[in-house]
């Protein structure tokens, strides 16, 4: 054997112990026009991003699906894709506000419906005295740390209140198995059963036994999916970026002891607001795509109120936001019974009933269902 055929052999080997010893590749969205219909000028982003953009125009104009689509659209997905008016009409305000903000903003999404909008059908061209002069309520998520950041405590001595009130720093539970009652708009806020298994890992799967089927949300550590008969696409893989970050910290805050690690660039300064009867501290940190997240904490017991996270969509930024409350005490670690989840696209409520520790979870809780079995449905729009 020549010395060439032996290097050549050496590097390949080399090569292929490279190859098995690096994570299989995170699984890809399709993209919006893979999936529905008659997409005109949403395309080539993926589905989750623009379903979220379908929530930001709803979030803008304070409308639902069926002011832009036909009714029978939320009894048949296919109906989605049938043009009205609006829809047209729709296509014509991206295309005028895309036109702005390359001409004077680079490209970014400076104006967006809702700059015009403000959550009503049409733009108000009429300054309101009332608003001028009046004290309109605060919206805590809009809060920013100001030029000269306000004294106070720093990030990490906000978290150490936070652990501390959870239960201390030193691991407590490695597992847990939740129990309780879900409600959404999907299915029409009636109340059905959901059962949540978490691990210290990072993993966790939620399933919601909803009338329709089973909706199955899952997260291994690196990834995710979702499997789902009210979605548009049956298994969809968790988007890279914001959502599969969210996945991960939901995950991560169960076990406060390492909420330090699960964000980084953790700024203080925010001035103290409330989220409904509660006084609040607020600290932002990033995730590890980026996500910005803000924590809003009770600044009389230290847990945490209120988590926002922002998701970038093709025509602006979607808050997404979760609210905690009932904290009780689970054999030494203080955890919320319900949390409410608001987003552009709907909201969700959570109540808990059970609570179970170290538990063994098997692996296969994990698993992806086989692709045979759940495949796309419901091409629409």
């Amino acid at each position: 054997m020549t010395v060439l055929r032996m290097r050549l052999i050496f590097v390949a080997v080399i090569y292929s112990a490279v190859l098995a010893a690096q994570p299989p590749a995170v699984e890809k969205q399709p993209m919006a026009e893979d999936v529905f219909t008659n997409v005109q000028v949403l395309k080539g982003i993926p589905v989750s991003e623009f379903m979220g953009t379908m929530g930001f125009f709803a979030a803008s104009l304070g409308l639902n699906c069926v002011f832009c689509h036909v009714p029978d659209s939320l009894q048949d997905w296919k109906k989605f894709a049938v043009d009205v008016p609006r829809k047209r009409i729709a296509r014509n305000m991206i295309a005028m506000v895309n036109t702005i903000n390359k001409s004077n903003f680079g490209g970014r999404p400076v104006l967006t419906c809702y700059s015009c909008h403000h959550g009503t059908e049409r733009p108000k061209s009429i300054p309101s005295l009332a608003q001028q002069y009046g004290t309109p309520e605060e919206d805590p998520n809009e809060i920013e740390v100001p030029p000269e950041a306000v004294a106070g405590p720093s990030a990490e001595q906000i978290l150490d209140k936070f652990i501390a009130a959870s239960g201390g720093a030193n691991p407590t539970h490695t597992s847990f198995h939740i129990q309780g009652t879900y409600e959404g708009y999907e299915i029409y806020h009636q109340q059905v059963p959901f059962e949540l298994w978490v691990e210290r890992a990072a993993r966790m799967a939620t399933v919601v036994h909803t009338q329709n089927g089973d909706s199955t949300t899952v997260f291994d550590g690196r990834g995710g999916w979702i499997a789902s008969p009210n979605n548009p696409v049956l298994l969809l893989p968790l988007a890279a970026g914001a959502e599969a970050d969210g996945a991960r910290l939901d995950a991560e805050l169960y076990f406060p002891g390492q909420i330090k690690q699960a964000l980084g660039s953790w700024r203080s300064g925010y001035p103290q607001t409330s989220v409904g009867d509660k006084d609040v501290q607020v600290i932002s940190g990033a995730a590890s795509a980026g996500t910005k997240v803000k924590l809003f904490f009770d600044l009389k017991t230290g847990l945490l109120a209120r988590q926002l996270r922002y998701s970038g969509t093709i025509v602006g930024t979607n808050p997404y936001q979760i609210d905690y409350s009932d904290y009780r005490n689970v054999n030494g670690q203080t955890m919320p019974y319900q949390w409410i989840v608001t987003w552009t696209n709907g909201q969700s409520i959570w109540r808990v009933q059970q609570i179970q520790t170290e538990l063994a979870i098997p692996d296969d809780r994990f698993a992806k269902p086989a692709a045979a079995v759940l495949a796309p449905a419901h091409p629409a729009q």
